[in-house]
């Protein structure tokens, strides 16, 4: 299950190699000043610990926009020595931001709209990503069509559904919680404002471990669980 007492234990096993990541993804950011980074710094640094503690061979990532976080997963990839990533997007800025080290033999870009693409998703994904389109109507489809094609038991990511203390309503966010509800799915967020114990714990622990963020923004609205049966 993923929580805050696996995060935590995450963060002090890798802490070093997050470390170096950090610091790539600073130059990444300096060396491309055009790119708008999506994820805040616990998102990002979450989806790093968890890919590294979960050694998927496949991951899948819809929304890429400039990149910011398909550098991070196959940051992760590189780090575990094996995996790839299938990266989906309507748009192509990606092909033009990620570094060809980082994408080397280990990444795919799928361009298009998912819903004609549904033959690409890889139906053994280790990892799913999720930071596309927010609307309660795109969620839907997913939930539906999706979500059925990869396994259960895999770690799944969706951003953006914690700004505030609450998921707003007929949002993405409202969508998958009311599936996760249904379905009696425990689900973790570091959001500082859903969650600010576990933000302000987290936070701590990076003091503690000589950690601070690519960014230096603290919203972190993503949220993760273990995809059910």
């Amino acid at each position: 299950m993923i929580d805050l007492d696996l995060v935590a234990a995450l963060y002090r096993t890798h802490a070093d190699d997050l470390a170096r990541v950090v610091e790539q993804q600073r130059r990444f950011r300096e060396a491309l000043p055009s790119v708008t980074p999506q994820l805040d710094d616990l998102e990002a640094e979450i989806t790093y610990l968890l890919l590294r503690d979960t050694r998927p061979e496949q991951v899948m990532e819809l929304g890429t926009f400039h990149g910011w976080s398909t550098t991070w997963i196959l940051s992760a990839l590189r780090d575990n020595g094996t995996g790839h990533l299938r990266s989906f997007d309507r748009i192509d800025h990606v092909v033009r931001t990620v570094p060809a080290d980082l994408a080397a033999e280990r990444w795919t870009f799928v361009h298009g709209p998912v819903q004609e693409r549904l033959v690409d998703v890889p139906r053994d994904a280790g990892y799913l990503f999720v930071d596309a389109a927010h609307s309660g109507r795109f969620a839907r489809w997913y939930l539906q069509h999706l979500f059925p094609l990869v396994p259960a038991g895999i770690p799944v990511s969706v951003h953006d559904v914690f700004h505030g203390r609450r998921a707003r309503p007929f949002s993405e966010g409202a969508a998958v919680l009311r599936w996760l509800q249904a379905r009696g799915v425990a689900w973790f967020t570091p959001s500082r404002k859903r969650a600010p114990s576990a933000f302000a714990e987290l936070i701590a622990l990076r003091t503690e471990l000589g950690l601070t963020g690519a960014r230096g923004t603290v919203a972190n609205p993503m949220l993760w669980f273990t995809m059910p049966s």
